[in-house]
């Protein structure tokens, strides 16, 4: 195969995978926002931390532990929690 046969068929896969590709780039993911528990009880009032601890180890609420064995932080994904207690976002006080 000579130089000139390659480049044209490096040319034509170019132009079939450019046909095949979508004209926009998917947007990415917003960043994921992780809280801790005492942080969940401050967004929702008359929450409290034992209830949050109870929800997480029932895995009705998605979390993860930091650091290592029982002693390791609980991060709970902000808006999972937010979604479990059917609020979509965050509304603040007013100050």
């Amino acid at each position: 195969m000579s130089q000139t046969e390659k480049e044209r068929l490096i040319s034509d896969v170019i132009s079939l995978l450019q046909e095949r590709l979508p004209e926009t780039t998917p947007e990415p993911p917003a960043p994921i926002e992780m809280i801790s528990v005492k942080e969940c009880v401050e967004l929702i009032k008359g929450l409290s931390i034992h209830t949050v601890r109870q929800l997480i180890t029932q895995e009705k609420i998605p979390s993860l532990r930091t650091g290592c064995g029982k002693g390791g932080k609980i991060l709970v994904n902000k808006a999972e929690f937010l979604r479990y207690f059917g609020r979509k976002e965050v509304q603040q006080p007013n100050e």
